[in-house]
């Protein structure tokens, strides 16, 4: 059996974008199984390796906060990258001042998550190779890059959580999160679909199922 490994990441700020926002940024309550993959990604990637997280949980009470951002509202066509390459010279440049776009935003603040995840290995490798290699990354603080909470402004402090060291507990809140974004499915990598499922935080705790299970639906 896979084995199950543990995070500690908390931020000043995270936004775990809702897809059904189309102009203005409106974070879920809580992170989403999408955004915590992406924390134990950002200390070991492989093409074998597939991060599946199984639990969430929130050590600190859900707060909100309204901002406004400038944003970029553009970015560099296909196109012209195709041609830079071909040429082996272009004008790749985007003009900040000419695409800026001032967006408000409903962010959490002052966030706080244990998360759990099992390491798969999709090749005939041996999966603890890949695991050694993650606990030696993650006790070191090493990143492929740098981690954060939804959006990239927002960076993350992420810990390895050793087995038996004392943790908080989880806030002692139940909410029904609705339809929550699992994660994408890329069985067509040219168009990604999203895949959801309904999320109950019980206790502080948000038992996530698995990718392929029936709990989750287009």
């Amino acid at each position: 059996m896979p084995q199950t490994f543990t995070l500690l990441a908390s931020g000043d700020f995270a936004c775990f974008t809702r897809p059904e926002m189309k102009v203005e940024r409106v974070s879920y309550d809580v992170i989403t199984p999408s955004a915590a993959r992406s924390l134990f990604e950002a200390i070991l990637w492989k093409p074998a390796v597939r991060w599946q997280v199984r639990r969430i949980e929130v050590l600190r009470p859900i707060r909100w906060i309204n901002l406004r951002r400038n944003e970029v509202g553009a970015v560099i066509s296909t196109r012209n990258v195709q041609q830079a390459m071909t040429a082996g010279a272009g004008d790749l440049a985007l003009y900040v001042e000419d695409e800026r776009q001032q967006r408000a935003g409903l962010f959490l603040r002052d966030v706080a998550y244990r998360l759990h995840a099992e390491l798969q290995v999709t090749s005939n490798e041996p999966r603890q190779k890949y695991e050694e290699m993650f606990l030696r990354r993650a006790s070191k603080g090493q990143c492929v890059n740098q981690p954060y909470l939804g959006c990239r402004e927002f960076a993350a402090d992420v810990r390895l959580v050793e087995p038996g060291s004392p943790q908080p507990p989880p806030i002692a809140e139940n909410k029904d999160l609705g339809w929550m974004l699992h994660d994408l499915d890329f069985g067509n990598p040219a168009s990604p679909q999203p895949r959801f499922f309904r999320a109950a935080m019980k206790a502080g705790v948000i038992d996530v199922p698995a990718f392929d299970s029936q709990k989750v639906a287009a």
